[in-house]
């Protein structure tokens, strides 16, 4: 970046002629330098705020998702607890998670200040109100994505627990430990980088999605499968599909559409060059192109589903290609600002592969997962931590993340191991701390008998026994309605 220019009235008074004439030039290009550096942070700001709007209208789309993806008597359930993930993450988000994660200066292994947003905005931290919607936004997709993972099945008080233990302090942790200057494994720290690398980890593959799923796998898992999910023998009684294809599809569209936020957004700010101040190359460039490598990585991956499901079971199958087209922005989410779009196609095929392998080892060992959120958000999102060590650009990684060791880069590209290194440690480490927080938490809400509802309310349905009705008004008293005939199937 150029230097400011910098106007001396000494050195133009002899030229003008005129101390007078010199000293109000210079008054004005330093009012003029002002006036352009308020309009540049205007700038970046509204771009963060613009992006965290999108990332919120995620939210929208994990409820149209989730809704569509469930049987319609358990409807108001999954969209109350989306609504109460957004809200119960807000609050504790606010009181402790932004500190936690964020609150430099501070160890490496959590952060200890802006409790309560106290002394926000910290302009030397580059922190205002912005960035912590931002960041917000962030915290509860990860919360929706084990919301997912423990429908049909699980008490409402269970939902509250767990989104507030995750949202104020698992997911904080590790935002901290790979995003923050202090972090350990972050590859902003300013010295001691993990394996002298840090991990590139720059929209979240593993701080958001791998967080989320492997939360919620340990609520599907100790709740066990839903009643019908399987048969006597153990395999698939194929009965419990979600009541609205057209739900899933919108929510698709939906966090596709979000996604334009998650992942160009994380860069922060937008107007930066690259070079001398002028160029046409800068950040804004890079914006672009982890859009383009996030639709790339998306739509592969869908196609790919698209085909390899028709081969396996015979059909075109929506569902499975709305899932295949997440998997693939999962994976691509913790590297879409460092590859180029050719390398994001191969990220979106391998990870289509990778759900469909997943799915099949669920069903193998009777693991059950209505939104398929553990082989969607954890499997792809590991091979996306994967793929950004063997993938990662050299003159990208110098530009985003310019304090980093320039030899340090993807493995395929020439780079070496350490980056590979670092991605593995990532990996081990999330698994094991989500694992022992809320894998503790739901053992502990199993055994007070706080976590499954009862089999009579299951099978009614919880909306009838939590929410006080269906979620759609249809007269049930006509029997001759087709509506009435389908709920009563239902039940």
């Amino acid at each position: 970046m150029a230097s400011p220019l910098v106007c001396s009235a000494a050195a133009l008074s002899p030229l003008l002629n005129s101390s007078s004439a010199a000293d109000y030039i210079c008054q004005q290009i330093a009012n003029n330098s002002a006036l352009t550096s308020d309009a540049t942070t205007a700038v970046n700001a509204v771009y963060l705020l613009f992006s965290a709007y999108l990332v919120f209208s995620m939210q929208l789309g994990f409820a149209m998702l989730c809704a569509g993806s469930v049987r319609a008597k358990n409807t108001m359930n999954i969209l109350l607890t989306n609504v109460l993930d957004a809200a119960t993450g807000a609050v504790f988000f606010y009181l402790f998670g932004f500190a936690f994660a964020f609150g430099s200066p501070s160890n490496a292994l959590i952060g200890r200040r802006f409790f309560g947003l106290s002394s926000i905005p910290d302009f030397s931290q580059s922190y205002d109100y912005n960035y912590f919607l931002f960041q917000y936004c962030f915290a509860i997709a990860a919360a929706g994505i084990t919301s997912g993972s423990i429908a049909e099945r699980t008490q409402f008080g269970a939902y509250l627990a767990y989104s507030s233990l995750l949202t104020g302090f698992v997911y904080p942790v590790v935002a901290h430990w790979f995003w923050s200057n202090d972090g350990w494994g972050s590859a902003f720290a300013t010295s001691n980088l993990l394996f002298g690398s840090g991990v590139i980890d720059f929209a979240g593959s593993g701080v958001v999605h791998l967080v989320g799923a492997v939360a919620g796998f340990w609520g599907a898992f100790i709740e066990g499968p839903r009643m019908g999910r399987f048969d006597h023998s153990g395999k698939s009684a194929g009965g419990l599909k979600g009541h609205s294809t057209s739900l899933v599809v919108l929510g698709t569209f939906l966090l596709w559409f979000g996604w334009y936020g998650f992942n160009p957004g994380s860069f922060l700010i937008i107007a930066k060059a690259y070079g001398q101040s002028g160029s046409v190359y800068g950040q804004w460039s890079a914006v672009g192109r982890t859009a383009v490598t996030t639709t790339l990585a998306g739509a592969t991956a869908a196609l790919t589903t698209l085909f390899v499901k028709r081969l396996l079971v015979g059909h075109w199958n929506v569902t499975d290609v709305c899932n295949g087209l997440l998997g693939g922005f999962a994976a691509i989410t913790g590297s879409c600002a460092v590859v180029d779009p050719w390398a994001a196609c191969i990220c979106g095929v391998v990870a289509a592969v990778v759900l469909i392998s997943c799915n099949m080892l669920a069903e193998k060992f009777k693991y059950d997962d209505p939104l398929e959120a553990l082989q969607l958000h954890g499997g792809c999102g590991t091979w996306g931590i994967i793929f950004t060590a063997l993938f990662a650009k050299k003159e990208y990684l110098q530009e985003v993340y310019p304090g980093r060791p320039a030899t340090s880069y993807g493995l395929l590209m020439g780079g070496g191991w350490r980056l590979l290194a670092a991605h593995v440690v990532q990996i081990v480490t999330i698994c094991a701390w989500v694992s022992v927080t809320m894998g503790s938490l739901f053992y502990v809400l199993h055994k007070l008998k706080m976590l499954r509802v009862t089999p009579e309310e299951e099978t009614e349905g919880m909306d009838v026994t939590s929410h006080g009705g269906f979620a759609y008004n249809e007269d049930a008293g006509e029997k001759d309605k087709p509506w009435a005939s389908y709920m009563a199937a239902q039940a």
